[in-house]
This record gives C-alpha cells, structure tokens and sequence, in this order.
C-alpha cells in the first residue's frame, strides 16, 4: 500500500503521466478501490450514465488496445487501462432504479419533496433523455416559449443531453485520477485513440460512447513532460 496523500497534496501532485514503471509492484486493487470512489462523485440527475471497463495488464487485450491509442507511451507502458464510457442508453433503467428507491425509503406517501422527486424521474427526466424524430427542436422551442416568462433551463438538445452526459463521466475520471495519485499512483487521461476499433475490440455496447482512456501505473520522471504551465489565476478565476 502506498503512502496516502491528503487532498491539497494529490490534487498540487497530480500529473499527467507518459511513461510508467514496468518493474513496479502495481496493486490493482487500488484501481478497484479508487474506482468504487469515483462512483461517489456528483452526477446529472443521480442517473451515473457512465462505465468504467478496466483493462489490466494481464488481459490479453491490453497490447492491442494499447496500439489503439495510437501506440503512445502512455498506454503501452501503463500497467493497466481505465475506459470511461458514457451510457446515455441506460437513462431508463437508472431513473427507474432512482424512482424505486424513492418509493420505498419515503416516509409518507404525503411527503411533497417525495412526490416532486417522483415526478422528476417519472415524468421530467424522459422528457429530457427520450429520442425520436423532431423532438430535440420540440425540446428547444419548449424551452425558449417557457423561458419568455419566467427561468428556464435552456440546454434541453440532443446535443446538451450528450454533453451533460459526458460531464458526469468526466467528474467521475477525476476523482478516480485524484484518488489514484492519493494512493501514490500516477494517471494520464487520453483522447487519441481509435474509437470505432477500440469498441470493436472490447466488444462495446452500441450505445456508449469513450469519453476517454486513463492509463494508470507508477510514473517514472521522463513521464513528465517539463515543468507544469498554466496561464494566470487571475484569467481563469473571476469574480463578480
């Protein structure tokens, strides 16, 4: 077990890492354990339309999925591969678990932030997520006719759904990396890979979508590229 590290200091630690140690004890069971954390992490609606698939280094997969990466260092050095998928095909099921589980932990069929809790995930929540022809404008023009009167969540497209989708995904990948440098293991998420062959591959379900694959392992000092740069706190944090 590694040194843990308090959250200033994992988050001050944090790099993205491209090359791993290959001589290292990596104890998977961390990944599993960081990952279990992550499912904690706040998400659109309670609905988590995320997967992680791991990919560890004895998988017989690994290598090939490594080259998909378009063969970068990170991946073909890491001791194991995290894929973050989107599950937006699975809204349906989650918000039905949600809806149950608000059911049965009410206090009193009363209780009024039961019922509107219950209207969200009955009623709201497939508006939102439901596709077929020509509802994306219907959502739009909803939005904006309500929005005349009084405050309205605009972000109601196809394209807005995807997106706060894939926010979820991403709040869970870092407080999975955050968790891992804790542990005292580095991390580097990826975006350069060969989606289309990588679902193939892994024989992905039809409806997801990576967001990203997070190579994990024990870092090594050339697997940081240079000093850590980032423009101004004053640009980037604003006060009004």
């Amino acid at each position: 077990m590694k040194q843990d590290l308090n959250f200033f200091e994992a988050v001050s630690q944090r790099r993205s890492v491209r090359v791993f140690d290959q001589t290292d004890n990596f104890d998977g069971t961390i990944v599993q354990k960081c990952l279990e954390a992550a499912i904690l992490s706040p998400n659109s609606s309670n609905l988590q339309l995320y997967q992680f698939v791991r990919v560890p280094e004895y998988s017989p997969l690994k290598d090939r999925l490594a080259q998909l990466c378009m063969g970068q260092k990170a991946a073909t050095t890491a001791r194991e591969l995290v894929l973050v998928l989107t599950r937006r095909d699975r809204w349906k099921a989650h918000a039905k678990a949600n809806f149950d589980f608000i059911s049965a932990s009410a206090s009193g069929e009363g209780d009024k932030k039961v019922k509107l809790a219950l209207r969200y995930y009955g009623k709201l929540v497939p508006m939102l997520y439901q596709k077929f022809p020509g509802w994306s404008v219907a959502k739009k023009l909803i939005a904006i006719t309500q929005g005349l009167r009084k405050p309205m969540v605009r972000e109601v497209s196809e394209t807005a759904v995807r997106i706060s989708v894939h926010k979820s995904a991403s709040l869970a990948s870092m407080t999975f990396m955050l968790g891992m440098k804790a542990a005292g293991y580095d991390t580097c998420p990826m975006e350069g890979f060969d989606s289309k062959r990588v679902k193939k591959l892994l024989n992905l379900p039809a409806g997801s979508e990576i967001a990203m694959i997070i190579a994990c392992g024990k870092g090594m000092p050339e697997g940081i590229y240079g000093e850590r740069f980032r423009v101004p706190t004053s640009e980037l944090i604003v006060v009004k």
